[in-house]
């Protein structure tokens, strides 16, 4: 490893990465790492309140501000929680980052403080109002924690969200539907398929069907898209299945009261099947035109539609979402470090406006 190479691994954002991905943190157990942020930030004279998402839950938001002035200009924000399984930290010779969180999203939320840590020494930011930070639990398993977040009772002028983004600004993300399917059979044996139905054959026409649907379509976004995550059902291949289950999302480019509804008219196809809907948000547009920064689309949903108010919200983040989420989830230690300069960048630029 040349020398630069080797003076980056360790520093300040890679040291933090480091320390946050050694803590497991998958959805529903972030309460190790809400701890570690809290105890780091208050270490650093920031004020810091553990929110807890809902009455008597141990999982916390954290939320952190200088001074004494709990509503600031801008907030910095991401979340803290990982998809599983946890994976460690380690760094490859090549300046590469692997492990769980490396992107998504503890990558971006070590740049975020770092960001704001530099630009406090550097005398950029008053202690009083111009930055908070805000980081939440939940959003991989429907987003909780940001929900929670509307509560805080605090407004920003702008909201700038970490996320996986390749270093370039979002210009907007879609929407999610996530939902479930639960067929209801009558069991026989196999060799008599006349005498019950089976459950399966009912999920299974449905989802053939729902892949089938012409969905609107976005220029910005592109297509809306369907996909069925988990199923499950039967007890043996001879028997016809009582019962079967499907949880299904679909990547919502636009019109999604559109989409929704073309779902239920092929589900009520089949009496047998039955649709439980466990969330759904619209596409979403962003504020994106900094000079110096590319811009792109993304097909990925956050948290950016669940936190309310009029502020502006701005996606951007080191590392790339087709990393996340699988065995090699990874940030090049170059993007990371980049990304600092631009968080930094970021938030000098709204504080000007």
């Amino acid at each position: 490893m040349a020398a630069s190479a080797a003076s980056d691994t360790n520093s300040p954002v890679v040291n933090l990465l480091r320390e946050l991905m050694s803590i497991p943190s998958t959805s529903d157990e972030e309460q190790e790492v809400a701890q570690f942020l809290s105890s780091y930030l208050r270490s650093r004279g920031y004020t810091v309140e553990l929110q807890p998402i809902a009455p008597g839950s141990t999982r916390c938001n954290v939320y952190a501000y200088t001074g004494t002035a709990r509503k600031t200009r801008t907030l910095l924000t991401s979340h803290m929680d990982t998809v599983p399984p946890h994976i460690p930290f380690r760094i490859s010779d090549r300046g590469t980052i692997f492990g769980r969180g490396a992107c998504d999203d503890k990558g971006p939320l070590a740049a975020q403080i770092t960001a704001l840590e530099e630009l406090r020494a550097e005398g950029a930011v008053s202690d009083d109002g111009d930055v908070a930070l805000l980081f939440v639990v939940g959003e991989e398993k429907g987003g909780p924690g940001m929900l929670a977040a509307n509560a805080l009772g605090v407004s920003w002028e702008a909201v700038i969200f970490g996320e996986p983004t390749e270093g370039k600004m979002a210009r907007g993300h879609k929407g999610h539907f996530v939902f479930e399917l639960f067929a209801a059979g009558v069991p026989c044996h196999s060799g008599y398929p006349e005498r019950g139905e089976s459950a399966i054959a009912s999920i299974v026409g449905v989802l053939a069907e729902l892949a089938e649907l012409n969905f609107p379509r976005s220029e910005m976004l592109g297509p809306t898209t369907f996909h069925c995550g988990k199923i499950e059902g039967g007890v043996a291949y001879n028997v016809l299945a009582a019962e079967a289950y499907a949880l299904c999302g679909i990547r919502v480019a636009a019109g999604l009261g559109e989409v929704e509804g073309m779902v239920e008219a092929v589900v009520a196809k089949y009496p047998s099947v039955t649709m439980k809907k466990s969330f759904s948000y619209s596409e979403t547009l962003l504020d994106y035109e900094i000079d110096g920064l590319e811009s792109t689309p993304v097909s990925f949903g956050t948290d950016v539609p669940r936190l309310k108010g009029d502020h502006k919200r701005y996606l951007y983040g080191p590392g790339s979402i087709l990393d996340a989420h699988g065995e090699d989830e990874k940030v090049e230690i170059s993007d990371l470090i980049q990304s600092v300069a631009v968080y930094k960048k970021l938030v000098m630029k709204l504080l000007e406006a």
